[in-house]
């Protein structure tokens, strides 16, 4: 899986309560196609067992700065890695790392490496919110390292209170490793806008017109296009799926509030994923009142609403990439081919709603990518995941050629 696969990373534990989070998160890498060697301090190992990280990981987990036989483990455990994650970094060893110290493994493999360095504070509020944690976590970034800010809510103690110091869940680590593993490409620093999911037009105050769509192929591409490096603005309708981590997410609930959305975030936008499914009609009236059953009209009449990708055109940047979706049933290419000229769109992504394992709502999705410039390229069937990455390496194609 990319970025992951192949890659070398040294998993850091250190001894604090989250550390049943990291055994997951070593489980997501190792999945993924990562070889993790995991390196547990003394502490780590009273909260932990190196048993627990062996049979997720397939590998010996590393204690000792010294033993007969692994005199060199922090020098060859350091440059091997491509990437370092300590999870969860506790307020002493954000102290010594801090200050330079080297008197155990896991502190002396950050001195012998050059490989990017993640770590992931978890700590009590307090100890988080102390002027010497803030000063150490300042200097650490001063060196270079990257850091995961805690997320705030229930610490260990029932008695404390719900403020930062709770260690991210592995999921979220997961998504800011792979944003250091990933190479920089055309995407590195870019501003990129991607839509998700359905939109909801109003029948009545408790009713609505909506699809099957889940959002999860928008969700797929904004986490790529962000684990890329590019700054990326999520319009999202109602979803199903969970958001990524990144993204700057702007939830919308009709069509007209997407294209609303879609417009302001466009002025400053270098490309445009059109990946959400927003309702083509809706009532043309909403009633005020819930329609009761003994007084329901005997139909509802509808009306278009606005097309999204020709409604703002104006507003695109130029020299933007403007990536269009299309769901079709039937003559699937040829409507396609006539949605790519007439929204002047750059490449569409079209996929047939009645072929098993590529309509809404699933993980797979299989698709044909038309281009302005006539290439087509049909795709197998592929989790949405990887059919992201397909999308965003044409996109960064076609925007190292502007």
């Amino acid at each position: 899986m990319r970025p992951y696969d192949g890659r070398r990373i040294l998993l850091g534990v250190t001894g604090g309560i989250a550390s049943y989070k990291t055994a997951w998160l070593a489980r997501l890498l190792a999945q993924a196609g990562a070889d993790v060697d995991v390196v547990l301090t003394k502490s780590a190992r009273e909260f932990i067992g190196a048993v627990t990280f062996e049979a997720l990981t397939g590998r010996p987990v590393h204690s000792e700065l010294v033993s007969e036989g692994h005199a060199l483990d922090h020098i060859k455990l350091a440059r091997a890695a491509d990437l370092v994650v300590v999870a969860p970094a506790t307020a002493d060893f954000l102290a010594r790392a801090a200050g330079g110290q080297a008197g155990d493994l896991l502190t002396a493999c950050l001195l012998a490496t050059d490989a990017p360095v993640l770590l992931v504070p978890a700590m009590n509020d307090r100890m988080w919110a102390h002027k010497q944690t803030a000063l150490n976590v300042e200097h650490l970034r001063g060196l270079g390292y990257a850091i995961v800010e805690p997320d705030a809510g229930l610490l260990a103690s029932p008695q404390e209170g719900a403020g930062p110091g709770r260690m991210p869940e592995p999921d979220t680590i997961f998504a800011h490793a792979g944003r250091m593993l990933e190479p920089k490409g055309a995407l590195s620093g870019k501003r990129i806008v991607v839509t998700a999911g359905p939109t909801r037009e109003a029948i009545d105050p408790v009713r609505f017109l909506t699809n099957y769509s889940s959002g999860k192929m928008g969700v797929a591409l904004a986490a790529a296009a962000w684990r890329r490096g590019a700054s990326v603005t999520l319009v999202a309708g109602p979803l199903a799926t969970p958001l990524p981590t990144g993204p700057d997410v702007r939830t919308v609930e009709s069509t007209a509030e997407m294209a609303a959305a879609v417009r302001v975030a466009l002025a400053a936008a270098d490309a445009l994923l059109m990946a959400a499914a927003p309702a083509d009609f809706r009532p043309a009236a909403v009633a005020t009142s819930k329609i009761k059953k003994a007084s329901r009209p005997g139909a509802v009449a509808l009306e278009d609403t606005a097309d999204i990708l020709t409604s703002t055109r104006a507003a695109r940047r130029p020299g933007a990439v403007i990536v269009g979706f299309a769901l079709e049933t039937d003559d699937v290419i040829a409507h396609a081919t006539l949605k790519l000229a007439e929204k002047d769109l750059d490449l569409i992504v079209v996929n047939d709603a009645r072929e098993e394992g590529a309509g809404f709502g699933g993980d797979t999705n299989r698709v044909t990518l038309l281009g302005r410039d006539g290439e087509v390229v049909s795709l197998p069937l592929l989790p949405k995941t990887a059919v992201a990455d397909a999308i965003l390496d044409r996109v960064e194609a076609l925007l190292g050629g502007r």
